[in-house]
Protein backbone atom coordinates (compact mmCIF):
# COMPACT_ATOMS: atom_id res chain seq x y z
CA UNK A 1 0.00 0.00 0.00
CA UNK A 2 2.83 2.37 0.82
CA UNK A 3 4.78 3.75 -2.32
CA UNK A 4 8.05 3.74 -2.10
CA UNK A 5 9.90 6.92 -2.95
CA UNK A 6 11.64 6.93 -6.61
CA UNK A 7 14.77 8.49 -7.34
CA UNK A 8 15.04 11.86 -8.79
CA UNK A 9 13.53 11.80 -12.37
CA UNK A 10 12.14 8.14 -12.11
CA UNK A 11 9.24 9.27 -13.65
CA UNK A 12 8.30 9.09 -16.69
CA UNK A 13 4.62 10.41 -18.03
CA UNK A 14 3.22 10.55 -21.48
CA UNK A 15 2.44 14.03 -20.71
CA UNK A 16 -1.31 13.53 -20.19
CA UNK A 17 -1.37 13.10 -16.43
CA UNK A 18 -2.06 16.12 -14.35
CA UNK A 19 0.57 15.31 -11.27
CA UNK A 20 0.45 16.05 -7.28
CA UNK A 21 3.17 15.73 -5.17
CA UNK A 22 2.12 13.84 -1.80
CA UNK A 23 4.40 14.23 1.36
CA UNK A 24 3.56 11.41 3.81
CA UNK A 25 5.76 9.94 6.63
CA UNK A 26 6.26 6.29 5.67
CA UNK A 27 9.90 5.37 7.18
CA UNK A 28 11.14 5.84 11.09
CA UNK A 29 11.45 7.73 12.94
CA UNK A 30 8.06 9.40 10.85
CA UNK A 31 4.74 7.81 12.48
CA UNK A 32 4.78 5.06 9.89
CA UNK A 33 1.02 4.31 10.34
CA UNK A 34 -0.38 7.59 9.80
CA UNK A 35 1.50 8.13 6.62
CA UNK A 36 -0.41 5.31 5.81
CA UNK A 37 -3.43 6.19 6.34
CA UNK A 38 -3.11 9.10 5.06
CA UNK A 39 -1.81 7.53 2.00
CA UNK A 40 -4.36 5.30 1.47
CA UNK A 41 -7.25 8.56 1.39
CA UNK A 42 -4.93 10.24 -1.03
CA UNK A 43 -4.73 6.97 -3.03
CA UNK A 44 -8.54 6.26 -2.95
CA UNK A 45 -9.52 10.01 -3.95
CA UNK A 46 -7.34 9.85 -7.34
CA UNK A 47 -8.89 6.78 -7.99
CA UNK A 48 -12.42 7.87 -7.68
CA UNK A 49 -11.16 10.97 -9.39
CA UNK A 50 -9.97 9.05 -12.49
CA UNK A 51 -13.23 6.70 -12.50
CA UNK A 52 -15.34 9.87 -12.72
CA UNK A 53 -13.15 11.11 -16.32
CA UNK A 54 -10.44 12.47 -14.34
CA UNK A 55 -9.17 16.25 -14.92
CA UNK A 56 -11.00 17.08 -18.04
CA UNK A 57 -10.35 13.71 -19.51
CA UNK A 58 -6.77 13.88 -18.22
CA UNK A 59 -5.71 11.71 -15.85
CA UNK A 60 -4.68 12.57 -12.41
CA UNK A 61 -1.54 10.61 -10.64
CA UNK A 62 0.34 10.61 -7.45
CA UNK A 63 4.32 11.21 -7.16
CA UNK A 64 4.72 10.31 -3.22
CA UNK A 65 7.52 11.41 -1.07
CA UNK A 66 8.35 10.24 2.25
CA UNK A 67 9.37 12.70 4.34
CA UNK A 68 10.28 10.05 7.23
CA UNK A 69 9.60 13.32 10.02
CA UNK A 70 12.61 14.74 8.44
CA UNK A 71 11.82 19.06 7.85
CA UNK A 72 14.84 19.50 5.63
CA UNK A 73 13.98 16.39 3.39
CA UNK A 74 10.31 17.40 3.10
CA UNK A 75 11.74 20.79 1.68
CA UNK A 76 14.08 18.96 -0.63
CA UNK A 77 10.92 16.89 -1.76
CA UNK A 78 9.13 20.09 -2.35
CA UNK A 79 12.26 21.28 -4.63
CA UNK A 80 12.08 18.24 -6.37
CA UNK A 81 8.50 18.15 -6.84
CA UNK A 82 8.46 21.40 -8.69
CA UNK A 83 11.24 20.37 -11.06
CA UNK A 84 9.19 17.44 -11.93
CA UNK A 85 6.02 19.45 -12.91
CA UNK A 86 3.50 19.07 -10.33
CA UNK A 87 0.42 20.98 -9.90
CA UNK A 88 0.41 21.37 -6.71
CA UNK A 89 1.82 19.34 -3.58
CA UNK A 90 -0.33 17.88 -0.70
CA UNK A 91 -0.51 15.58 2.68
CA UNK A 92 2.01 15.65 5.50
CA UNK A 93 0.91 14.57 8.55
CA UNK A 94 3.92 16.06 11.05
CA UNK A 95 3.34 19.55 11.96
CA UNK A 96 7.23 20.73 11.96
CA UNK A 97 7.47 19.03 8.48
CA UNK A 98 4.43 20.43 7.09
CA UNK A 99 5.87 24.15 8.17
CA UNK A 100 9.48 23.35 6.47
CA UNK A 101 7.49 21.89 3.34
CA UNK A 102 4.65 24.95 3.59
CA UNK A 103 7.62 27.71 3.69
CA UNK A 104 9.15 26.00 0.24
CA UNK A 105 5.97 26.19 -1.58
CA UNK A 106 5.25 29.35 -0.71
CA UNK A 107 8.94 30.64 -1.68
CA UNK A 108 8.41 28.18 -4.75
CA UNK A 109 4.93 29.74 -5.51
CA UNK A 110 3.44 26.39 -5.35
CA UNK A 111 0.14 25.00 -4.36
CA UNK A 112 0.20 23.40 -1.03
CA UNK A 113 -2.49 21.96 0.16
CA UNK A 114 -1.99 20.87 4.00
CA UNK A 115 -3.78 17.39 5.17
CA UNK A 116 -3.12 16.80 8.79
CA UNK A 117 -0.60 19.39 10.26
CA UNK A 118 -2.13 21.76 13.04
CA UNK A 119 0.37 24.17 14.01
CA UNK A 120 -1.44 27.40 13.99
CA UNK A 121 2.35 29.11 12.30
CA UNK A 122 2.42 27.02 9.44
CA UNK A 123 4.21 29.65 7.67
CA UNK A 124 5.95 32.70 9.35
CA UNK A 125 3.71 35.38 7.18
CA UNK A 126 0.76 34.82 5.78
CA UNK A 127 1.01 33.42 2.24
CA UNK A 128 -1.77 32.87 -0.51
CA UNK A 129 -0.24 29.40 -1.76
CA UNK A 130 -0.83 27.18 1.19
CA UNK A 131 -4.01 25.97 2.45
CA UNK A 132 -5.14 23.74 4.85
CA UNK A 133 -8.10 21.31 5.60
CA UNK A 134 -6.95 20.12 9.51
CA UNK A 135 -8.10 22.28 12.45
CA UNK A 136 -5.37 24.85 14.01
CA UNK A 137 -4.07 23.50 16.95
CA UNK A 138 -5.28 26.20 19.18
CA UNK A 139 -8.55 25.61 17.91
CA UNK A 140 -8.55 21.52 18.71
CA UNK A 141 -6.67 21.93 21.78
CA UNK A 142 -8.87 24.59 23.55
CA UNK A 143 -11.54 21.97 23.11
CA UNK A 144 -9.67 19.27 24.83
CA UNK A 145 -8.98 21.98 27.44
CA UNK A 146 -12.49 22.70 28.06
CA UNK A 147 -13.36 19.17 28.13
CA UNK A 148 -10.78 18.55 31.37
CA UNK A 149 -12.35 21.28 33.05
CA UNK A 150 -16.11 19.68 32.38
CA UNK A 151 -14.48 16.64 33.38
CA UNK A 152 -13.49 18.60 36.96
CA UNK A 153 -9.70 18.80 36.27
CA UNK A 154 -7.73 21.89 37.66
CA UNK A 155 -4.10 20.46 38.70
CA UNK A 156 -3.02 19.21 34.91
CA UNK A 157 0.59 17.37 33.99
CA UNK A 158 2.07 17.55 30.68
CA UNK A 159 4.98 15.34 29.67
CA UNK A 160 6.88 17.00 27.21
CA UNK A 161 9.48 16.77 24.75
CA UNK A 162 11.26 19.38 23.18
CA UNK A 163 9.27 20.43 19.86
CA UNK A 164 7.96 23.31 18.20
CA UNK A 165 4.96 21.36 18.49
CA UNK A 166 4.88 20.34 22.01
CA UNK A 167 5.56 23.60 23.32
CA UNK A 168 2.61 25.28 21.44
CA UNK A 169 0.08 22.70 22.62
CA UNK A 170 1.58 23.23 26.27
CA UNK A 171 1.59 27.10 25.79
CA UNK A 172 -2.32 26.69 24.10
CA UNK A 173 -3.24 24.80 27.23
CA UNK A 174 -1.67 26.98 29.86
CA UNK A 175 -3.16 30.31 28.14
CA UNK A 176 -6.33 28.54 27.80
CA UNK A 177 -6.80 27.21 31.32
CA UNK A 178 -4.70 29.66 33.60
CA UNK A 179 -8.00 32.16 33.61
CA UNK A 180 -10.30 29.34 34.40
CA UNK A 181 -8.30 28.17 37.33
CA UNK A 182 -6.78 25.71 36.21
CA UNK A 183 -2.54 25.00 36.44
CA UNK A 184 -0.67 23.51 34.03
CA UNK A 185 2.36 21.26 35.47
CA UNK A 186 5.13 20.91 32.61
CA UNK A 187 7.40 17.59 33.28
CA UNK A 188 10.11 17.58 30.89
CA UNK A 189 10.86 14.03 29.59
CA UNK A 190 14.57 14.45 28.48
CA UNK A 191 15.27 14.97 32.19
CA UNK A 192 13.08 11.92 33.71
CA UNK A 193 12.58 8.33 33.23
CA UNK A 194 8.89 7.29 33.75
CA UNK A 195 9.15 6.12 37.26
CA UNK A 196 10.38 9.11 38.03
CA UNK A 197 7.71 10.64 36.18
CA UNK A 198 5.32 9.48 38.97
CA UNK A 199 6.85 10.20 41.51
CA UNK A 200 6.45 13.78 39.98
CA UNK A 201 2.79 13.24 39.82
CA UNK A 202 2.05 12.37 43.01
CA UNK A 203 4.10 15.00 44.47
CA UNK A 204 2.58 17.41 42.38
CA UNK A 205 -1.52 16.22 43.02
CA UNK A 206 -2.14 16.54 38.88
CA UNK A 207 -5.37 14.82 38.39
CA UNK A 208 -4.37 14.36 34.82
CA UNK A 209 -1.72 13.75 32.46
CA UNK A 210 -1.00 15.03 29.52
CA UNK A 211 1.00 13.10 26.71
CA UNK A 212 3.13 16.06 24.87
CA UNK A 213 5.87 12.78 23.50
CA UNK A 214 6.30 10.88 20.60
CA UNK A 215 5.20 7.42 19.79
CA UNK A 216 5.68 4.54 20.06
CA UNK A 217 8.92 5.88 22.66
CA UNK A 218 8.42 7.53 24.98
CA UNK A 219 4.77 7.62 24.82
CA UNK A 220 4.14 3.17 25.39
CA UNK A 221 6.39 3.10 28.30
CA UNK A 222 5.00 6.22 30.24
CA UNK A 223 1.42 4.86 29.69
CA UNK A 224 2.77 1.38 31.13
CA UNK A 225 4.63 2.99 34.05
CA UNK A 226 1.34 5.19 35.12
CA UNK A 227 -0.89 2.42 35.05
CA UNK A 228 0.80 -0.14 37.30
CA UNK A 229 1.39 3.09 39.75
CA UNK A 230 -1.22 2.25 42.31
CA UNK A 231 -0.74 5.65 43.69
CA UNK A 232 -1.82 7.50 40.31
CA UNK A 233 -5.16 4.88 40.05
CA UNK A 234 -7.02 7.51 39.86
CA UNK A 235 -5.17 9.81 37.56
CA UNK A 236 -6.43 10.80 33.60
CA UNK A 237 -3.75 10.41 30.87
CA UNK A 238 -4.95 12.11 27.89
CA UNK A 239 -3.51 12.53 24.51
CA UNK A 240 -4.65 15.48 22.74
CA UNK A 241 -2.30 14.49 19.74
CA UNK A 242 -3.88 11.39 19.01
CA UNK A 243 -1.60 8.78 19.44
CA UNK A 244 -4.81 6.08 20.41
CA UNK A 245 -6.34 6.95 17.03
CA UNK A 246 -4.20 3.91 15.70
CA UNK A 247 -4.41 0.22 15.77
CA UNK A 248 -0.31 -0.09 16.74
CA UNK A 249 -1.51 1.80 19.85
CA UNK A 250 -3.93 -0.95 20.96
CA UNK A 251 -1.43 -3.94 20.07
CA UNK A 252 1.45 -2.01 21.96
CA UNK A 253 -0.86 -1.67 25.46
CA UNK A 254 -3.62 -3.92 25.24
CA UNK A 255 -6.23 -2.34 28.08
CA UNK A 256 -3.78 -0.17 29.42
CA UNK A 257 -4.65 2.08 26.21
CA UNK A 258 -8.06 2.41 26.18
CA UNK A 259 -10.13 5.29 28.57
CA UNK A 260 -7.05 7.84 27.19
CA UNK A 261 -9.07 10.24 25.45
CA UNK A 262 -7.90 12.16 22.44
CA UNK A 263 -9.01 14.72 19.71
CA UNK A 264 -10.17 13.30 16.06
CA UNK A 265 -11.72 15.49 13.72
CA UNK A 266 -14.32 13.23 12.64
CA UNK A 267 -18.37 14.36 12.64
CA UNK A 268 -20.71 12.40 14.86
CA UNK A 269 -22.38 11.13 11.82
CA UNK A 270 -21.04 10.25 8.30
CA UNK A 271 -22.94 11.64 5.30
CA UNK A 272 -23.82 8.88 2.31
CA UNK A 273 -19.88 9.92 0.86
CA UNK A 274 -18.36 9.88 4.39
CA UNK A 275 -19.59 6.25 4.83
CA UNK A 276 -19.10 4.85 1.51
CA UNK A 277 -15.72 6.45 1.34
CA UNK A 278 -15.22 4.57 5.10
CA UNK A 279 -16.35 1.43 3.20
CA UNK A 280 -13.82 1.40 0.81
CA UNK A 281 -11.10 3.00 3.43
CA UNK A 282 -11.58 -0.03 5.11
CA UNK A 283 -11.09 -2.23 2.33
CA UNK A 284 -7.99 -0.99 1.37
CA UNK A 285 -6.83 -0.73 5.03
CA UNK A 286 -8.00 -3.81 6.16
CA UNK A 287 -8.62 -2.28 9.16
CA UNK A 288 -10.84 0.87 10.77
CA UNK A 289 -9.93 3.76 8.66
CA UNK A 290 -8.60 6.81 11.38
CA UNK A 291 -9.48 10.65 10.80
CA UNK A 292 -6.30 10.86 8.89
CA UNK A 293 -7.34 8.55 5.86
CA UNK A 294 -10.57 10.46 5.79
CA UNK A 295 -8.04 14.14 5.52
CA UNK A 296 -5.93 12.06 2.67
CA UNK A 297 -9.40 11.50 0.31
CA UNK A 298 -10.78 15.19 1.02
CA UNK A 299 -7.50 16.57 -0.07
CA UNK A 300 -7.58 15.42 -3.24
CA UNK A 301 -11.74 16.35 -3.65
CA UNK A 302 -10.32 19.92 -2.80
CA UNK A 303 -7.69 19.34 -4.99
CA UNK A 304 -9.18 17.99 -8.01
CA UNK A 305 -12.59 20.36 -8.01
CA UNK A 306 -9.70 23.35 -7.94
CA UNK A 307 -7.95 21.66 -10.87
CA UNK A 308 -11.53 21.33 -12.96
CA UNK A 309 -12.52 25.02 -12.47
CA UNK A 310 -9.21 26.43 -12.59
CA UNK A 311 -6.65 24.36 -14.81
CA UNK A 312 -3.10 23.68 -13.82
CA UNK A 313 -1.65 27.25 -13.60
CA UNK A 314 -0.22 27.77 -10.33
CA UNK A 315 -1.14 30.86 -9.48
CA UNK A 316 -4.77 30.24 -10.99
CA UNK A 317 -5.04 27.84 -8.31
CA UNK A 318 -3.73 29.63 -5.85
CA UNK A 319 -6.56 32.58 -6.13
CA UNK A 320 -9.36 30.04 -6.39
CA UNK A 321 -9.00 28.62 -2.22
CA UNK A 322 -11.47 31.20 -1.15
CA UNK A 323 -13.76 30.09 -3.66
CA UNK A 324 -13.58 26.55 -2.76
CA UNK A 325 -17.03 24.58 -1.85
CA UNK A 326 -16.18 20.93 -2.22
CA UNK A 327 -18.51 18.40 -0.55
CA UNK A 328 -16.10 16.16 1.87
CA UNK A 329 -16.45 13.56 3.67
CA UNK A 330 -16.49 15.24 6.85
CA UNK A 331 -18.37 18.06 5.86
CA UNK A 332 -18.67 21.21 3.36
CA UNK A 333 -15.07 22.09 2.91
CA UNK A 334 -14.58 26.01 2.66
CA UNK A 335 -11.35 28.75 3.09
CA UNK A 336 -11.29 31.53 4.91
CA UNK A 337 -8.71 33.75 6.37
CA UNK A 338 -8.85 33.08 10.31
CA UNK A 339 -7.05 35.52 12.93
CA UNK A 340 -3.89 34.62 14.08
CA UNK A 341 -3.72 32.09 10.65
CA UNK A 342 -1.12 32.43 8.31
CA UNK A 343 -2.77 29.99 5.79
CA UNK A 344 -6.11 29.40 3.97
CA UNK A 345 -8.11 27.57 6.71
CA UNK A 346 -10.94 25.28 6.89
CA UNK A 347 -12.86 26.58 9.50
CA UNK A 348 -13.90 24.16 11.07
CA UNK A 349 -13.92 20.75 10.23
CA UNK A 350 -15.65 18.57 12.98
CA UNK A 351 -13.66 18.14 16.06
CA UNK A 352 -14.43 15.63 18.65
CA UNK A 353 -12.54 14.07 22.23
CA UNK A 354 -12.69 10.32 21.88
CA UNK A 355 -11.35 6.94 23.83
CA UNK A 356 -11.11 3.70 23.56
CA UNK A 357 -14.44 1.69 25.49
CA UNK A 358 -12.18 -0.13 28.44
CA UNK A 359 -14.91 -2.81 27.87
CA UNK A 360 -14.09 -2.87 23.87
CA UNK A 361 -10.76 -1.37 23.08
CA UNK A 362 -11.21 -1.30 19.53
CA UNK A 363 -14.28 0.95 20.25
CA UNK A 364 -14.48 4.48 20.46
CA UNK A 365 -16.60 6.61 22.56
CA UNK A 366 -17.35 9.98 22.05
CA UNK A 367 -16.84 12.20 25.18
CA UNK A 368 -17.22 15.75 24.15
CA UNK A 369 -17.51 17.62 20.40
CA UNK A 370 -16.45 21.09 20.21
Amino acid sequence: MSTPPSPPGAERTDGSSVLIGALVPLTRPGWIEAGQHLLAGLELAVRDVNDAGGIGGRRLELVVRDTAADPQRAAAAVDELARLGVAAVAGEYHSVVARAAAARADALGLPFLCSSAVLDALTEQPTEWVARLAPAQSRGWQIYADFLLGAGHSRIAVAAEPSVYWASGARILRDYLAPRGGTVIELDMRALAPTALCDELVDNRATALLLLVGHPEPAVPIVKSVRRDQRLAEITIGAPAGQPEFAEWATLLGDDGAAIPFLRYLPERLSPLGARVETALRERLAEAPSFVAFEGYDTVAVLADVLRSHGTNSAHMAASWPHVEVEGTRGQIKFSRTPGISVWQWTWTPIQVVDRDPAEPDRFRILHSG
